[in-house]
């Protein structure tokens, strides 16, 4: 017998690639969960045709109005925008939770519509894939992975802490953080390395002749240096609308770094950099088995 849902009846609006992992993750975990998803309606036909076990509403509104956990996997600005209608028409004492790569902006919006009753709760998985979409939705996508939530480790509400056994369920480990220290945070470790990919890629392509060259010598090395280039500016927009100051800072780095090895090319404290990238690569192949 199946352990029962922390929540009975979960709402999931917004059924990409991380909204739809969810669900099966979800199903995956507890069989008896009720499932409703909102989003556009040829999406709702695919679900309504796939088998997946889910509920659609034909309207935001309907789709939280009883539910006890909310899911919101809407780009940031969607996310933002909807959230008045949520808080008009979710139960009092729903627990509400976004999946956002950045969270102070959201978590401010958020503070002027949940007063009481409804509890918002930033969230912010930390998977994906750089294929983003329904069909490429995974019940595994967060096992072995990280899932931020904003808060504090010591909270005492009883909603929090069900969807902090739920997160566990699925396979991820919940890791607290305030919304500033987070975007922070990922602006070094994830939306840099995003838009710095993009630069690589537009260089490369600005050199490549009509011969091919040079992107016909390119090994291995350059494809794993450009997985995350594959990912679409639809993904990003709201991302870098949201975090711009943080990654723009992140840049600044960056650009000083290359700075520094373009000055250094020819002189040995260029082997420190190397040294120092060594330590840092090894640090994540042996101390974060989610990233083998």
């Amino acid at each position: 017998m199946s352990n029962p849902p922390p929540f009975s009846r979960v709402a999931i609006i917004g059924s990409g690639l991380i909204g739809a992992s969810f669900g099966l993750a979800l199903k995956s975990a507890y069989p008896n969960v009720s499932i409703v998803v909102f989003d556009r309606p040829e999406i709702l036909q695919r679900i309504k045709e796939g088998g997946f076990g889910w509920n659609v509403a034909k309207d935001v509104a309907a789709a939280v109005r009883d539910a006890q956990l909310i899911y919101l996997a809407l780009p940031i600005g969607a996310a933002m925008e909807v959230l008045p209608v949520i808080a008009g028409a979710c139960d009092a004492e729903a627990l509400v939770t976004d999946t956002g790569s950045t969270k102070a902006a959201i978590c401010r919006v958020a503070e002027g519509e949940f007063r009481g009753g409804a509890r918002f709760l930033g969230g912010h998985p930390i998977a994906g894939k750089e294929n983003s979409g329904m069909g490429n939705a995974d019940g595994a996508l967060f096992r072995g992975t990280r899932y931020v939530v904003i808060g504090n480790e010591r909270e005492s509400d009883e909603r929090v802490l069900r969807f902090i056994e739920l997160v566990r369920a699925i396979g991820a480990e919940p890791v607290w953080s305030d919304a500033d220290t987070h975007d922070w945070a990922i602006a070094i470790v994830s939306q840099m390395p995003q838009l710095m990919a993009v630069a690589l890629a537009r260089v490369i392509a600005d050199e490549t002749d009509e011969t091919g060259l040079p992107v016909s010598l390119a090994g291995r090395g350059l494809r794993d240096l450009l997985r995350i280039a594959g990912s679409p500016y639809h993904v990003w927009r709201d991302i870098c609308l949201t975090n711009a100051d943080n990654i723009g800072r992140s840049l600044d780095r960056a650009a000083q770094a290359i700075d520094f090895l373009r000055t250094h090319l020819t002189s040995r404290e260029l082997e420190e950099e190397f040294r120092a990238a060594n330590e840092l690569y090894k640090s994540l192949h042996n101390n974060r088995p989610d990233l083998q």
